[in-house]
């Protein structure tokens, strides 16, 4: 792609567009978490004050958490003239007094909203012009065809770090062929974690092929483990940080990978047929976190994993009934070291996940649960044909049923909470007939109270989280149960499963109030159905009148010292 290319995005009518979406986004969030002035000045009609200038704009409140949606009505700038806003960063600039922000990190945020708009156009652009068809692509494409993004967050593409042609060359969106550099590391700074059943040169050796063996004879594997690196992360971190490890051979370049690889959504995963996927570390901000591999959740990705196996395979429910697909990550290695600058922690790592096509049965297919609400080019939802064979509550209540069902059993009759936020969870379907979903990301992405496990013994011994890891919101146990209960709740309810009752709203007209009223039926017929852990729906309890969600804009907003909530009305509590 050419600078005609970039040239074409950003004066086409498509810049347009996604400038009024990260703006919209961004006013729809500040309100939400009450981190800007707003003043109501006629029914669902509201102004924020800047210096000499006034936005202006319709919201109202959706039933799904009290949500803050803008209404269809554009977004307009009062000043000397009135006009139509599009500028995130403008605005940002000129009602800057009144957003709850430390100066510091709004200039850091509003960086993030211009790379957001950038990299946004430039991916429309390419999709328009590839042609995609959603509901004609099988799940590898779709985790590169899948363009939106966060729906809440408003530095959904910000990627932090990638210039615009390694935007170019890494993003899904673009579909490039990545093929990973592999390094070799001395054991004594390298550490290899997997489950049982996983040998670590057997297994390296099944996905390289002839190549293993060219490796070998560059590095003996008695002395040295292999590891794949991001072509990005070599070139702007791996190579500057590790060089002293580089040049005393504590760190040997083995060469490419024999394979092209996909980036899948999160950028730093990448899928290639018949081969494990590969989660790579990689110093970049997107959304909200660095996208880095921190050793601890290396070594506990393959303890978690094999854990929560046995506790599918051991119960009939998930094992038989919802035929539970977890991706399991098999093994992981960290590369640590110790330097002047102690800044190269969680910057050389890789975790080997289970390929999903390996799980999937005769006539299953897959699409990423974010993948609900997206639309073809045209506006058409890749969903419509599944909904308007099976009506929109009927394929809701199979869509709850395989989804719901899984994540809500884990968390009360297991006590163990998994993030299955739109990223983490697939749903698997028979040609649109939901039949059962995949969850993956473990590493990081479970919690527990070790004291509130069913059975506790089962449970590794786990890595803690350091005091100086930067994320406050990433750990894994605790003795704050209503974290365990929120986490689910938060990741899988607020975003997940509410981003979809609010598209089918929008889309559909299917009224949100019936949403989640299938939502708590379900849940509803699913405790009857287990009466004995009556005491367990009530410590893990998911229909509370109200819950703490994470305040998603305001964490950039804001040093990121502290968790940072907002208590907020649950749409799973039974209404009066």
């Amino acid at each position: 792609m050419t600078v005609e290319f970039v040239e074409r995005a950003l004066t086409g009518p498509g810049f347009g567009t996604v400038r009024r979406r990260v703006l919209r986004q961004l006013l729809e969030s500040l309100i939400y978490e009450q981190a800007i002035e707003v003043e109501e000045i006629g029914p669902r009609r509201y102004r924020v004050a800047g210096d000499e200038v006034a936005y202006e704009f319709t919201a109202f409140r959706r039933h799904g958490f009290a949500r803050v949606g803008l209404g269809r009505e554009p977004v307009l700038r009062i000043a000397a003239a009135t006009e139509e806003a599009e500028s995130a960063l403008r605005f940002l600039h000129e009602t800057r007094d009144a957003v709850k922000a430390d100066p510091d990190c709004l200039e850091r945020f509003a960086r993030e909203l211009a790379r957001t708009e950038f990299n946004d156009a430039l991916a429309q652009l390419a999709r328009v012009e590839r042609g995609d068809v959603l509901a004609e692509s099988g799940y590898d494409r779709l985790e590169c065809a899948v363009t939106d993004g966060h729906r809440y967050h408003p530095t959904y593409k910000s990627r932090m770090g990638f210039d615009s042609e390694d935007n170019l060359a890494f993003g899904p969106e673009f579909a490039p062929g990545v093929r990973p550099l592999w390094l070799a590391a001395r054991r004594g700074i390298a550490e290899v974690s997997s489950v049982a059943d996983v040998a670590e040169s057997a297994y390296l050796r099944a996905q390289l092929g002839e190549t293993y063996d060219e490796f070998v004879r560059r590095a003996d594997p008695a002395e040295y483990t292999y590891l794949p690196v991001h072509p990005w992360q070599w070139r702007e971190v791996v190579s500057g940080a590790f060089a002293e490890q580089l040049a005393c051979g504590d760190i040997v370049v083995l060469g490419d990978d024999p394979d092209e690889f996909l980036p899948q959504q999160s950028i730093r995963t990448l899928s290639c047929d018949g081969r494990p996927y590969l989660k790579l570390a990689l110093s970049i901000v997107n959304t909200s976190t660095r996208r880095e591999l921190a050793p601890h959740t290396v070594a506990n990705a393959p303890r978690i994993s094999g854990w929560l196996r046995e506790v599918v395979d051991g119960d009939p429910f998930l094992r038989e009934e919802c035929r539970l697909i977890l991706l399991g990550e098999v093994m992981g290695t960290a590369v640590s070291t110790e330097t002047a600058s102690g800044d190269t922690e969680g910057t050389l790592s890789c975790i080997w996940r289970e390929n999903l096509h390996d799980q999937l049965e005769a006539g299953e297919q897959a699409v990423p649960f974010n993948g609900l609400t997206a639309c073809e080019s045209d506006g058409t939802p890749l969903i419509d044909r599944w909904v308007r064979r099976l009506g929109v509550a009927e394929w809701l209540r199979q869509v709850v049923d395989v989804s719901v069902l899984p994540v809500i059993h884990l968390l009360c009759r297991h006590g163990i909470a998994v993030e299955s936020h739109a990223q983490n969870m697939v749903l698997v379907h028979a040609g649109g007939v939901p039949t059962r979903v995949a969850l993956k990301d473990f590493h990081d992405g479970v919690r527990f109270s070790r004291a509130e496990l069913a059975d506790p013994r089962r449970c590794p011994e786990l890595r803690a989280t350091p005091e100086h890891h930067g994320n406050r919101n990433s750990f894994v146990e605790t003795d704050d149960l209503g974290l365990v209960a929120d986490f689910v709740l938060d990741a899988f309810f607020f975003i997940n499963i509410g981003e979809l009752g609010i598209f089918l709203a929008d889309a559909y007209a299917f009224d949100e109030r019936e949403f989640w009223a299938i939502v708590r039926e379900r849940i509803g017929a699913y405790r009857r159905r287990f009466p004995e852990l009556a005491e367990r729906f009530a410590t893990f309890d998911v229909t509370k009148p109200r819950i703490d969600v994470e305040k998603l804009t305001s964490r950039r907003l804001l040093p990121d010292t502290e968790l940072r909530l907002q208590t907020v009305p649950n749409p799973l509590a039974e209404e009066g």
